[in-house]
């Protein structure tokens, strides 16, 4: 039987595995982020730090809008990760620019010329010919219509204990 809090739980968890996932994909196995990459992320974050607060509240009331709140957040990395997998499979045009990540501090032309140049057009790494951004999609779309369907369900029976 689902609950609110446990839509609560999924909320925090599916965005913390999700960037998770990223980071360990970033410094564990080289696969540096694009800007759109980026982009993905900060949506995570914001849901992490949302659903935790939830999860700490002990008012339902106060609770249950944070929740949504974290569940829109997923939805927008989702979205974004969307949009970034279409452009990676050549559907539509994304940034004409390419982004990369350098080291503060330290000689700057020096961090320039040896940072990876990474292109958001070109899916570094893919499974099943999904790309980590369609795989971003997937997930956060379908885990946030979940969570929301959850929220629908039990929140007339103000089940958040």
């Amino acid at each position: 039987m689902a609950t609110i809090r446990s839509a609560n739980w999924l909320a925090f968890l599916l965005p913390t595995a999700l960037l998770g996932g990223a980071l360990i994909s970033q410094y564990g196995f080289g696969l540096y982020p694009c800007e759109m990459c980026m982009w993905q992320r900060w949506p995570h974050l914001a849901a992490i730090v949302l659903a935790l607060s939830a999860l700490l509240l002990r008012a339902r009331s106060a609770a249950l809008p944070l929740v949504v709140a974290a569940t829109m957040a997923i939805l927008t990395s989702g979205l974004i990760g969307g949009f970034h997998a279409g452009v990676e499979y050549d559907w539509w045009e994304g940034l004409t620019s390419c982004a990369t990540n350098i080291a503060a501090g330290g000689d700057m032309l020096d961090s320039i010329m040896n940072a990876p140049l990474v292109r958001c057009d070109v899916a570094p790494w893919t499974l099943f010919g999904i790309s980590l951004a369609g795989f971003n999609f997937l997930l956060s779309v379908s885990g946030a219509i979940l969570i929301l369907m959850m929220i629908a369900k039990r929140r007339k029976d103000s089940d958040y204990v």
